[in-house]
């Protein structure tokens, strides 16, 4: 078995400066892009405009006037809605459940078992062997 090694950098320039705007795919539950694969040459921004910095509005506009590639989990194709109380499902993730489910992907090449690593049951989805119990 394969370790996976991520590298951590932090640092004051934007993504948008840093890497080509091709290879840049913006993760958001918003999109309408399914995401069907991690490509190792791609760059995934994870929340990467929710920025504190007194940048965000000009990030942000600068991402849509790049018409940056977008994309979103598939949840709503591996998932489904487990009945709740409040009756609530959220598709929107915190930056660490998304990079769990990126990295759980990559290692085990199956969304099923990386969506059930990242998406906590307080979203509101599970999968379906799980609904059915």
């Amino acid at each position: 078995s394969h370790c996976l090694v991520f590298q951590m950098d932090t640092t004051p320039e934007s993504y948008l400066d840093l890497f080509p705007l091709d290879a840049i795919v913006y993760l958001t539950p918003d999109s309408e892009n399914v995401l069907e694969d991690v490509d190792p040459s791609k760059v995934y921004v994870l929340g990467g405009l929710v920025d504190e910095s007194i940048h965000k509005q000009l990030t942000l506009r600068r991402a849509r006037e790049q018409s940056l590639q977008t994309a979103r989990l598939p949840i709503r194709e591996y998932m489904v809605k487990a009945p709740n109380s409040r009756n609530y499902h959220s598709e929107t993730l915190a930056i660490n459940q998304v990079f769990d489910v990126l990295s759980t992907y990559y290692e085990t090449r199956s969304w099923p078992v990386a969506l059930k690593a990242g998406v906590s049951s307080g979203k509101g989805y599970v999968l379906p062997e799980a609904a059915e119990q």
